[in-house]
This record gives C-alpha cells, structure tokens and sequence, in this order.
C-alpha cells in the first residue's frame, strides 16, 4: 500500500534550485556582505586549495576532552538504535537497529570521501569546496583552518563532525519504521547527507556559510560570518530540524503502516528504549559539551546546561501527559529527556546554565503536544514521533536561542554577533525557514527517486512478517 502524493510538492523544487544557485553566486558585491567580512576577497573556487593553519596552537587538554567527546557522539548512535528498536513490534527489532548501525559504516566512508570537504572546506554561501575530500594528509598536519578550532588536531574536528554525520539520517527512520525497504534506506541515506546534510551544515557551520555565526573559543583565523548569522552552537537546525522535517515527509510518501489505528501497535520492550534514553542522555555531553572545541568554561556551561534542559523536560513531559491521560509514563519520561536535549542543542553555548530549565519546561510542553494531540489530529503516521521530538523540538530551541542568549556567556567573538534581541531572533527564524524548505524538498524529491528506482515500501507479506526476517533474515528473539 503505498501513499498518494499531490504534484503540487514537486513546485518546491524550482524555488529551492533558485536559491541554491543565488547562494552558489556569493554576495553580488561588498556591500551585500555583512559588516564583519565586508572588504574581504571573494570567496575562491570549490576546487581552491585550503590555506595553511598558521593561528593554531596544540593543547593536550582541548585534544583529550575532544577526544572524548568524539566517542560520546558515536555512542548516542548505538543509543538511538537501542531507543527505536524498544519501541517497535518484535518483529521489527533487528531491522530497526540496522538502520542505526548501517549509517556508521556508510556516512563515515562518505564523510572522509566528499562529505567533510563539501560542509567545511571554504566554498560559495551554500557549499563547501573540494580541498578536504579524500583527506589528504597535507591539509592534516596541523589545526583545522578557516577559525573552526585553534587549538586540536584537524583530524580530532573532522572525526567529531563526522559523528554529527552519522547520527543526524538514522533520526529520520523512526518516522517509517516498520516498513521501508533496506535498500531504499541506504540509497535515500547516501543522497541525503550529500543533498541536504552537508550543504546545511556548510551553511550554518562552514567558513562564509550563508547562516554561519562566529562565537568565543570557535576561533577567529580566516572565519566569515554568513549574511544571516545565526547562533546553532552544536546542532538544532542542521541536525535536529532537517531530520525532524525529513521524517514527517518520509512518513507522509510511504504512506501508514499497515492497519494504523485498527489495531494496537505498543513498544515491545520499553526497558531496552529507556537504556538507549540513558545512552543519549551522556553522549549529549559529548554532543554540546564538545561544541566548544576545547576543555574549558564554555563546554562546562553547555554540558550543565544539557543536563538540566533533560531534567526539566523530564518533568515537564511527564506531568503534562499525567493530567491530559491520567497516568505518568515511562515512555513519556524518556521522550521529555530527549526533547528537552534537542531544545538545548541550539542554545547550549549562549545560554546560562539555569535557562536549560525554562527551555526543558518549553520542549516538554511543545513536544508533548505535537506527540499528543498534533499527530492524532491531523493523522499522519509518524511511528515514533521523530518530527515530533526533533523537528518540533530543534525548531523551538532555535527560536529561544535568539530570546535567551546572552554575552554573559559568549561574548560572539570579533564579530559581534547580536545577541538575546529582536535581530537575533529575525536570523534565527530565517535558518529555521531554510532548513525546512531544504529538508522537506530534498527529502520529497529523493523519495521520489528512489522510490522510481528500487521502491521505498516492503511488500504487504512481508510488512506482516516483518522486517527482521523479510529484509534481513534472522529474528531478535526465538520464541
């Protein structure tokens, strides 16, 4: 069964080419530059040679906490696996969890190919170049160029960022679970990261990106602000937003599982979703704590600031669900965890450690509702509320980013960024708008493609049998 989509959809795709070649221009003139880079050189060809890193300044503690952070953002991965795979159908186990841990494998190979070069080599306002791809040791010797990190090994930044890679399309399969083909995953996987992920993440996080913000400790050696800087310190639009929207559209083509809402579909395991919970809950320290590149102040105020966002929305979820359904959940405790994580994703290295509270009380309430009353309302199938939590989520946590940062924290760098005022929340609702629109054209079109292709859905039999043993031939549990 496969769901109808209105051809309609396919008029994004013109916008989003135009606007794509607008940004592949760069700024028509200087004045058309913000005033932190006006009077800068053009930016150079994708294929132009990266500059050396002549600021950089090895620290053995920075590298160590980076180090480890690197690991905790590759454990939150096997987490998500553990997370989704508790709260699908036994039969759905074992294909649920491949999804997760198939993207380790092929996101990294393609992270170290292309990826990495098209999202932090110095490009146009919406892509990066190609000096990076294939990691040509000549361009590791020493720091990371372009101002991203002063004081670490080049390879300890792009092995961080590549975890970010990894995770960031395993988030969107919870949308479908149950009923996408293996091989159309992979291949939609592959093609996203190379379509959406890493030209967003160029955008709002590579040197001159069209959303990129330069703040304290991310260095200042060659960075350029973008021409709508906005403040993303480890993750909210470009990995929470654009897998959030991603998955709300991946779940309205492959159309609902077979008999949604005629008959009971519970997590069969929740003691196995609440470890994956724990196992997101501390490789988030790694994932914000580690955006500041360095073992200091601002890593200490991010990771506090994580943990207390996770506790708030904790609550926040759990008491909410307890007056609207009567009882306070497991399910509901884990889901407020991870929401209140995304919200803070964004704001972890602008805000004081005590906003993490307001901003737990916001994503337990945001989140809950589109789980709650949205998705019943309008109808969609999205099996384990991925656009709830994260798209609904990273979208909240960008917008407050802009309401509750302050210099008390991160002062913005040389290029003082405005921080905590209607200007800041302008350019912050503007990366929201361009994630959406690149997430959800992309992910249409794609689909689409692929769906042409190989096909996206399974077949009836085998979405009964399951994906364990259609798709790949085992089962999780022998009865």
């Amino acid at each position: 069964m496969r769901a109808c989509t209105s051809r309609r959809g396919l008029s994004v795709v013109p916008a989003l080419v135009l606007l794509f070649c607008m940004c592949l221009t760069g700024p028509a003139n200087a004045e058309d530059k913000p005033a932190a880079v006006a009077g800068l050189d053009a930016p150079p060809t994708l294929a132009a040679p990266a500059p050396a890193m002549t600021n950089w300044k090895p620290d053995s503690g920075d590298t160590a906490w980076m180090l480890v952070s690197t690991g905790l953002v590759l454990l939150m991965t096997p987490g998500l696996a553990f997370f989704y795979a508790g709260m699908v159908r036994r039969k759905n186990v074992l294909g649920t969890m491949m999804q997760s841990w198939i993207l380790m494998g092929l996101v990294s190979v393609e992270w170290a190919l292309i990826g990495y070069s098209m999202a932090f080599d110095k490009g146009s306002c919406c892509l990066g170049g190609l000096s990076f791809a294939m990691l040509p040791w000549d361009q590791f010797k020493a720091g990371a160029p372009y101002g991203y990190a002063d004081t670490i090994p080049h390879p300890v930044f792009m092995s961080y960022q590549m975890m970010f890679a990894v995770i960031t399309p395993a988030l969107i399969f919870g949308a479908v679970a149950d009923r996408m083909k293996f091989k159309a995953m992979l291949l939609f996987s592959l093609l996203w990261a190379l379509v959406v992920y890493n030209p967003l993440a160029h955008m709002v996080w590579g040197s001159g990106g069209l959303l990129r913000g330069v703040w304290e400790n991310s260095g200042t050696a060659n960075a350029e602000t973008g021409r709508f800087p906005a403040m993303d310190f480890a993750g909210g639009t470009v990995v929470h937003i654009s897998s959030g929207v991603s998955a709300l559209v991946c779940c309205l083509v492959l159309g609902k599982r077979l008999n949604y809402e005629k008959e009971a579909m519970p997590p069969h395991n929740l003691g196995l979703s609440t470890i994956g919970a724990g196992l997101l809950w501390v490789g988030w320290f790694g994932f914000n704590g580690g955006s500041a590149l360095a073992s200091n102040g601002l890593a200490a105020s991010a990771l506090t600031a994580t943990h207390l966002a996770a506790a708030a929305a904790t609550l926040a979820w759990v008491f909410i669900e307890w007056a609207h359904r009567g009882k306070p959940s497991v399910l509901g405790g884990i889901s407020g965890a991870v929401a209140g994580l995304v919200v803070i994703t964004p704001a972890a290295g602008f805000v004081e450690p005590i906003t993490g509270v307001w901003l737990g009380i916001a994503a337990g309430a945001a989140c809950y509702t589109a789980v709650g009353v949205v998705k019943a309302k309008f109808g969609y199938d999205d099996s384990l509320d991925a656009f709830g939590v994260h798209g609904v989520g990273g979208t909240t946590g960008a917008l407050l980013t802009g309401v509750f940062a302050t210099v008390a924290v991160n002062p913005g760098g040389a290029n003082g960024l405005l921080h905590g005022n209607p200007g800041q929340v302008l350019n912050q609702a503007v990366a929201v708008v361009i994630t959406i629109a690149l997430a959800a054209g992309g992910s249409f079109v794609l689909l689409k493609a692929v769906d042409a292709a190989v096909g996206l859905r399974i077949d009836k039999d085998d979405e009964i049998q399951g994906l364990d043993l259609s798709e790949h031939g085992e089962v999780a549990y022998n009865l």
